[in-house]
């Protein structure tokens, strides 16, 4: 099955959220209400409400490093990939887990990153020469 997914989550100012979502990560705007905001997600639905964002905690292990949990993010094509993180660097994003490589030469070769929005919200971003190999073992 092959659907679109629907996540929603909480912040703080719908302008910073703004800010972040469609001028940073370049995510379209759709439809809103004084109290959220909805933006595609690379083809999914990101709703952000007025509230107090989750507490994370860094309990996931990823290599020998601690990760935010819960966090979210998406899969993109290598090329793609390498582009945002190029535009967050730009942008001054202070990143939890560096861009890099992991499983070099390894089924599931991917490449990560890991940040924040500005309400503390945890984001992943992957990349994968070829998203066939998301599941890869």
């Amino acid at each position: 099955m092959r659907s679109l997914f629907h996540l929603a989550i909480n912040v703080t100012d719908l302008d910073e959220a703004r800010r972040f979502y469609g001028g940073v990560l370049g995510c379209i705007e759709g439809r809103s209400a004084p109290t959220w905001v909805d933006f595609d997600f690379a083809g999914h639905q990101l709703s952000l409400h007025l509230g107090e964002p989750l507490r994370t905690q860094p309990t996931g292990h990823v290599d020998d490093q601690l990760v935010p949990m819960p966090h979210f993010g998406l899969v993109l094509e290598l090329a793609d990939w390498q582009a945002m993180a190029e535009r967050l660097r730009r942008a001054g994003t202070r990143f939890i887990l560096e861009p890099q490589q992991r499983f070099a030469d390894q089924p599931g070769e991917q490449w990560t990153m890991f940040f924040t929005d500005p309400f503390g919200n945890p984001i992943e971003l992957k990349g994968f020469r070829s998203i066939s190999q998301l599941y890869a073992s």
